[in-house]
C-alpha cells in the first residue's frame, strides 16, 4: 500500500487560493494517487503550533500572506535566495527537518520570459512587501542592478530595501505622490493588492510593459490601460502557476510536472470564478 503524502497551502485569508487546484491537477496527471493537498487557514500566531503538529506524512507547505517572513525563524535550513529576499513561500519537509525556499522568484522570471520580457533596460516596483522583494530578485536575474521602488511610506519599506541590497539591486525609493516620475521605465511590476493600482491606470498606460501580480479579478484597470495602449501585460496567474510547478518538483522529487495541465485547470477555475461574480 502506498504511503499517504500530504501538502497544503497556509495563509490568512486562504479560502480563495488557487494552489489546491494546481497541485491536485499535478498529482492526478502524475498518478500520485496517495498525495493530498489542502488549504489551511493559518495566521502568524498559529504558525509555530501548526508546524510543530505536523506528522511524518507531511511532504511540504506552500505559504502565502502573511507567513512568508514569519516562517524563517521556524525553519531548520533556508536557501540563500530565501534569506536574501527575506521570505520563504515553500517549506519542504524531510526526515523531521523543515527546509525553506523561495519559488516566487522562479515564478516571476519564468512568467516574464514566457511573455517575451527577457532583459528590461529599466524597471519600477510598486509596493514594498514580500512579493516586491522577490520581484527585485527576479529583476536582478533578468540583468538589472538598479530599480525604482514606489511605496506609500519609505520607512515601512525597510525590509524590502534591505532585501534589495542583499540581492544586489540599487534602489531609488519614491512615494506614490511621485509615481508619475517613477514610471519612465521599460517595465513596471505592481505587487499591490487587487484594485490598489487602478487609480494609477492612466499613468501606467504609457509604460511599455506591466507585470501585475493580481490574478483575480482579472484584468485589472491598470492591465486594461496598458494593453489598450499597445503595451505588454503579464498577469499574476503565470507567476502563480510556475512557482507552483517548482513547488511540486521540490515536494515530490519528480521533474515530470504537467505544466500545461496545471495551466488549463487554473485558467478554467479563474473563468468559473469570473462567471460566478458576474452571473
Amino acid at each position: 500500500m502506498t504511503a499517504l503524502s500530504r501538502a497544503a497551502v497556509l495563509g490568512s485569508p486562504v479560502r480563495h487560493s488557487l494552489s489546491p487546484i494546481l497541485h491536485r491537477t499535478a498529482y492526478a496527471a502524475m498518478s500520485l494517487t496517495a498525495w493530498h493537498y489542502e488549504a489551511v487557514e493559518c495566521d502568524e500566531a498559529g504558525l509555530p503550533a501548526l508546524l510543530a503538529g505536523l506528522g511524518p506524512e507531511w511532504a511540504g507547505l506552500s505559504l502565502t500572506m502573511p507567513l512568508k517572513r514569519a516562517v524563517l525563524p521556524l525553519l531548520d535550513t533556508v536557501t540563500p535566495l530565501a534569506v536574501a529576499t527575506g521570505g520563504a513561500n515553500t517549506v519542504v519537509l524531510r526526515g523531521g527537518t523543515r527546509h525553506g525556499d523561495n519559488t516566487d522568484v522562479y515564478g516571476i522570471v519564468t512568467a516574464l520570459r514566457e511573455a517575451g520580457i527577457r532583459a528590461p533596460a529599466s524597471a519600477a516596483v510598486l509596493g514594498g512587501g514580500a512579493t516586491a522583494a522577490s520581484s527585485l530578485a527576479a529583476l536582478k536575474e533578468l540583468g538589472l542592478d538598479r530599480a525604482v521602488l514606489v511605496v506609500r511610506d519609505p520607512a515601512r519599506a525597510r525590509d524590502t530595501a534591505e532585501a534589495a541590497e542583499r540581492v544586489g539591486v540599487a534602489l531609488a525609493v519614491r512615494t506614490f505622490g511621485q509615481v508619475e516620475e517613477a514610471l519612465g521605465v521599460e517595465l513596471v511590476v505592481s505587487t499591490l493588492p487587487s484594485g490598489a493600482a487602478d487609480v494609477h491606470a492612466a499613468a501606467l498606460a504609457r509604460v511599455p510593459a506591466l507585470f501585475d501580480v493580481v490574478y483575480s479579478p482579472w484584468p485589472t484597470a491598470a492591465a486594461v490601460a496598458v494593453a489598450a495602449a499597445g503595451g505588454v501585460v503579464v498577469g499574476g496567474f503565470p507567476m502563480l502557476l510556475h512557482q507552483a510547478v517548482r513547488q511540486v518538483e521540490m515536494m515530490t522529487g519528480r521533474s515530470d510536472v504537467p505544466v500545461e495541465a496545471m495551466r488549463a485547470a487554473g485558467e478554467a477555475e479563474l473563468l468559473r470564478r469570473s462567471a460566478a461574480r458576474t452571473g
